[in-house]
């Protein structure tokens, strides 16, 4: 008999609610749920899975569901934070056996981001199934695309099973690829508004793969599903997005891993939280600490930081500049408020600039609208979903 990947008491330690949440479209059927349209074509062939704790099939993970309708998986590739998405973020990953199949798993989240041909050797096809959560620095994407490249240096087919995106709508600067790295691929907006299968299908008609090579691709789609559709992921997606809330306020909130400020990592509420050192940011206070599987030796760890609490706060569909730009007008330390990683997530030098010389958000928007305009005109050839 197979073991089962997870037993229940550990998948609910990554359910949001601590319970099976259904999405809120009843009768949605997501890509790995498609499996009329996938497994007969896996009869017979050698398949690798990149793959995480979100890559479930009703409540079954995805490797159990294949290996009890007898599909042949010969390798696992792990992204940031690992194959049971229980690794800190940047967190070394490291290659080991699966403890409940035996099946080699093989890190991409380390020394190599980039598969090697002998990672891929002897596999026919390589399945990427893993959550997004619709942002240009959530690094599950970038690891997809360094697969697609492997994939098609390799000659390997990849198949996507597609998600929905939880944060479904477009705004953010324009990647300048000079500011090109794992957190920022693709000359997109920080919030790109597509499921995995349709940026895949962008990556690969755009020629954005190193030489402008085409992986053999094939997007297994989701039914019955519509861009704007609310979703609520019934799992957590990485050890610091432990709600709705936090993953609506990533996109924002994801800035000030670029500042001195703490977001909450090392507390029960990362990314909902916003705080510092002293006590002109806000009357909430909170203290990081070192927690196991969330934050090893989190910034400002052990020091009282005053802020402001958002856990219960309005979150709209846009990304919201006005805390960044707020609690840079409240710093007062000779230190700077911004590091160098803030224009690497930003994906240009020029938004800090902007901030700086006291520009408003709404002028800031407005300085983004052209190129927003001509990516939602190119997204628009990549959609398989209506809007």
């Amino acid at each position: 008999m197979i073991r089962s990947f997870f037993l229940l008491s550990i998948f609910s330690f990554f359910s949001i609610s601590g319970c099976m949440a259904q999405p809120n479209e009843e009768n949605l059927l997501l890509g790995a749920e498609q499996t009329e349209s996938y497994l007969p074509q896996l009869k017979d062939q050698k398949i690798g899975l990149l793959i995480n704790h979100t890559s479930m099939v009703g409540e079954l993970h995805l490797v159990d569901f294949l290996l009890q309708n007898e599909v042949s998986v010969k390798k696992i590739f792990a992204p940031e934070h690992g194959f049971r998405g229980k690794a800190d973020a940047g967190e070394l990953v490291k290659d080991n056996l699966d403890s409940g199949t035996g099946i080699p798993v093989i890190s991409i989240y380390g020394k190599n981001k980039k598969p090697t041909a002998e990672m891929l050797s002897g596999l026919d096809v390589v399945i990427f199934d893993i959550q997004d959560v619709g942002t240009r620095f959530y690094t599950y994407i970038s690891s997809m695309h360094y697969m697609m490249e492997a994939c098609a240096k390799y000659k390997v087919k990849m198949i996507v099973f597609d998600r929905p995106n939880p944060n479904d709508y477009v705004d953010g600067p324009i990647l300048d690829l000079k500011y090109q790295s794992f957190v920022g691929m693709h000359p997109i907006p920080v919030v790109h508004g597509l499921t995995v299968g349709e940026l895949a299908k962008m990556i690969n008609g755009e020629g954005w793969l190193e030489g402008g090579v085409k992986c053999d691709l094939e997007v297994i789609t989701m039914k019955n599903y519509t861009h704007g559709d609310r979703y609520d992921l019934p799992i957590k997606p990485s050890p610091n997005l432990p709600n709705m809330q936090s993953i609506k306020l990533y996109p924002s909130l994801c800035f000030f891993e670029g500042t001195k400020m703490s977001i909450g990592r090392g507390t029960l509420f990362p990314f909902q939280v916003i705080g510092y050192s002293e006590e002109q940011f806000g009357s909430f206070t909170f203290t990081p600490e070192s927690t196991e599987g969330m934050a090893k030796y989190p910034k400002l760890e052990g020091k009282l930081c005053y802020g402001i609490d958002l856990r219960e706060a309005d979150v709209s569909d846009k990304l919201d500049l006005s805390f960044v730009i707020s609690f840079y007008k409240k710093w007062k330390s000779d230190d700077a408020f911004f590091t160098k990683y803030f224009d690497t997530l930003a994906g240009t030098d020029v938004l800090k600039k902007q901030i700086e010389s006291g520009m408003t958000e709404e002028e800031i928007r407005k300085s983004w609208q052209q190129g927003l305009d001509d990516y939602k005109s190119l997204r628009k050839s990549y959609l398989l979903y209506g809007e």
